[in-house]
């Protein structure tokens, strides 16, 4: 089988590309290397297929389906505060890009689009249900409803599978800024130490999940009939910013610091955590990597060895 990752050389991506290539599928990524990079890929190209080109391009984008069995469309830009500042932008990449993969994918069994938490805004409910309505706050969060639409409305007309994975707050190695990048920035400036920033109380709530389990659930989206639809993928947890900094501090030895406390970023969200009762059940998606788990393997093996 093979399969097209779009943004395969970024942080999801990559991870998602080594889990492929060692169960034997035959992999070919495209990506512009704008916020990915080969040396996320390094030492799996000699596996791969490497196509370097910008999903706002059709006719690229249309060259790279041709001949895939499977989609994983991954190419994104991320940054909630950024998209506030670069709103066309986030819509020529996130929209455009997604209904250029969405159209061209006419030929493949199955369309797997990672969304995002984002589309749901502020929650009326918690834990968030899939039918919970979309509120988005941020021009990110519209381009990830958008682009939910378009790759359903293609699959009406083409007859490809559509999974619809939105992502709670995604961490790991190689994860970058814009990718839930606080657990990044704060394990950054601990190791400096300098006390980590804190946008806001810290009082507000996230669902924090590794990536190894989220590319779990792709492959399980790729390889199942029965995944179809939209399913949240998270850990099910709910995690306050104060409570993940002393965490962070106390695994690294530096309680003494204390954090900086600044005034909320426009988009932010207050509280956020999943219900993957559905995941669990048609996916049989349980996360396997606890939060404290994750942080003292990123600690220890990201820091120690300079690759974060």
């Amino acid at each position: 089988m093979r399969i097209l990752v779009t943004g395969g050389a970024g942080f999801i991506g990559s991870h998602l590309v080594r889990a492929l290539v060692s169960s034997s599928f035959q992999v070919r990524i495209f990506d512009n290397l704008s916020r990915g990079s080969l040396d996320n890929i390094r030492d799996v190209l000699a596996s791969i297929e490497f196509v370097e080109g910008d999903v706002r391009d059709y006719g690229a984008v249309e060259d790279v389906v041709r001949g895939v069995d499977a989609v994983v469309h991954l190419a994104a830009l991320t940054d909630v505060a950024e998209s506030t500042v670069e709103p066309n932008l986030y819509f020529d990449v996130n929209v455009r890009g997604t209904y250029n993969v969405a159209k061209a994918s006419r030929s493949v069994s199955v369309l797997v689009f990672a969304s995002s938490s984002a589309v749901y805004g502020e929650p009326v409910k918690l834990p968030i249900p899939e039918d919970h309505p979309l509120q988005p706050k941020s021009p990110y969060a519209a381009t990830k409803v958008a682009g939910e639409a378009l790759v359903l409305s293609f699959s009406e007309l083409y007859g490809y599978r559509p999974v619809v994975l939105r992502l709670f707050n995604v961490y790991g190695p190689r994860q970058s800024k814009s990718y839930t990048g606080v657990i990044t920035e704060f394990i950054k400036r601990v190791s400096r130490g300098e006390p980590p920033v804190i946008y806001g109380d810290g009082r507000q709530t996230r669902d924090f999940v590794h990536v190894a389990d989220v590319v779990e659930a792709v492959v399980t989206s790729i390889k199942s009939s029965r995944a179809r639809g939209v399913y949240n993928i998270g850990s099910g947890r709910a995690v306050s910013v104060n409570e993940l900094a002393k965490t962070i501090m106390e695994l690294m030895g530096r309680l003494d610091l204390k954090p900086i406390y600044k005034p909320p970023r426009p988009g932010d969200v207050r509280h956020s955590v999943a219900n993957i009762s559905r995941a669990f059940t048609e996916l049989r998606f349980n996360p396997r990597i606890h939060l404290l788990e994750g942080l003292r393997g990123l600690i220890l093996g990201g820091v120690a060895s300079g690759m974060m």
